[in-house]
């Protein structure tokens, strides 16, 4: 007689997503903190100006209040996932929402610049454990068939976050004070916390021993990168400092792959990049980056400086490209079951491209005139919004589930540079374009920088047809 117990309505496989939790609420408790993130990586911008005149910031401590975020954020996500894949993925993500709010808390209570800045860097910290862990944590309470439509949801929200941190920064600062922009993380983080422990089951990934040696050089080559690019328009990409640190960055990098060869428990496999879905959705995630992102940075000065708005104005103005994907990103997911991602993707991207060069077009004929970008702004969102959810789900795309939450890590790593990178060589273009802070000079260099973030684009558009076909077809 065979001793193998039959199967019961409370007998399942250990990896199987738990039956008992409805999807609405597993959305809810993975996508609340990653909005949380997301949105504070640019709800500072419209503060900047209030922020200088109560703090008294010398111009490099105020594009601190910035980049403190954007560098701890890059910095930490690795460390992060290799952390949750030993203790506990759900348990770093409530560490991280926890630390995140922290620094919110020591954000609205700073008094000088140096203070700001060193809060900012804590919010980075915790950002670097949510982001790529709640995708992780997502994928692992659903069901295969249902992945690609939650992490369109997901998509969407998080997309949500990055569209509407201008709009929230500049409506909060015109309405109340800009400590207020840390202080309602509060009550977010208050209320993920217990939607975290309802919502998401513990899951782990790889066993073994944390490679402390490649902590040091992924963090050192990660952190030497991003500091030097942001920096580069200011020092010069020529300058001593600037050569040093990147070539540090490349040292300190190759190192990591060789450690990474060599060592028993790698913090990063290099069997994720023989997956080739993996590697092209990395490289067309860097390139679709920098050029949305540093179009996106321009644009919004554009509206300011060229257009004459005021924060809160110009951020609403650039909606119908940003918010978007809040509505295409859940459809998208949808359809990446039935024709899969590259279709999806490539599609997006080439979009994307011609939404830019319309703007630049647009902006060379018509500088004055904000109506007429319209049209191409609600193209551009229509192109993004087919773009972040299928990405994410190439990410993972024929990954066991205990190498999710690294590959997401590393391709969360691989945006953030693409983002500091787009910015820098965007505005370096603005800048040799003799772009200035003037309403003609700023379409000048505006157009030319314009066309090389289509360009980017496009390239990313290349990237994405070595997806595999079949990629997240159900």
């Amino acid at each position: 007689m065979s001793t193998v117990a039959p199967p019961t309505s409370l007998t399942r496989a250990p990896d199987a997503p738990p039956r008992t939790r409805a999807l609405w609420l597993v959305l809810l408790a993975a996508s609340l903190p990653a909005f949380m993130a997301t949105l504070d990586n640019l709800v500072v911008t419209s503060a900047l100006p209030v922020m200088a005149r109560d703090l008294h910031p010398t111009v490099a401590q105020l594009q601190w209040f910035m980049d403190a975020y954007t560098l701890a954020f890059a910095t930490f996500m690795l460390p992060a996932a290799a952390l949750g894949d030993r203790i506990g993925r759900r348990l770093v993500f409530l560490l991280g929402i926890v630390v995140f709010a922290a620094g919110s808390i020591g954000g609205a209570l700073s008094t000088t610049a140096a203070e700001l800045i060193t809060t900012r860097t804590v919010q980075g910290i915790g950002a670097a454990a949510i982001l790529p862990l709640s995708l992780a944590l997502l994928s692992s309470a659903v069901s295969p068939q249902r992945r690609a439509a939650a992490i369109g949801a997901w998509g969407g929200v998080t997309g949500l976050g990055v569209a509407l941190g201008p709009v929230v920064g500049g409506a909060v600062v015109q309405g109340v004070s800009w400590q207020t922009i840390f202080w309602l993380n509060a009550p977010v983080a208050v209320v993920a916390v217990p939607l975290v422990l309802a919502g998401l089951r513990e899951s782990r990934g790889r066993a073994g021993r944390i490679d402390i040696p490649g902590l040091l050089l992924a963090g050192g080559g990660v952190l030497a990168a991003v500091w030097a690019i942001i920096d580069a328009n200011a020092d010069g990409w020529g300058s001593a400092r600037i050569v040093t640190m990147l070539t540090a960055a490349a040292v300190l990098l190759v190192a990591f792959v060789v450690r990474q060869r060599r060592t028993a428990d790698p913090l990063v496999p290099l069997r994720l990049f023989r997956s080739r879905s993996f590697s092209a959705s990395s490289v067309t995630s860097v390139v679709f980056s920098a050029g949305m992102f540093g179009v996106v940075f321009l644009l919004t000065q554009y509206l300011q400086i060229g257009q004459g708005y005021s924060p809160l104005a110009a951020g609403v103005r650039t909606l119908p490209w940003t918010a978007a994907p809040m509505i295409v990103a859940p459809i998208a997911g949808l359809l990446v079951a039935r024709i899969g991602v590259r279709p999806l993707v490539v599609s997006g991207l080439v979009t994307l491209a011609a939404a830019f060069g319309w703007m630049a077009l647009v902006l060379n004929t018509n500088p004055d005139g904000y109506a007429v970008l319209v049209p191409a702004l609600v193209l551009a969102g229509l192109g993004s919004g087919l773009i972040f959810a299928p990405i994410s789900t190439a990410v993972l795309h024929g990954l066991v589930q205990e190498d999710h939450a690294t590959a997401s890590s590393v391709n969360a790593t691989l945006r953030e540079v693409g983002v500091a990178t787009g910015v820098a060589v965007l505005t370096a273009v603005f800048l040799a374009s003799d772009g200035a802070l003037t309403p003609t000079a700023f379409v000048s260099g505006l157009v030319p920088a314009m066309a090389v973030g289509a360009v980017l684009v496009a390239v990313g558009a290349a990237a994405a047809a070595f997806v595999p076909r079949g990629a997240g077809r159900a």
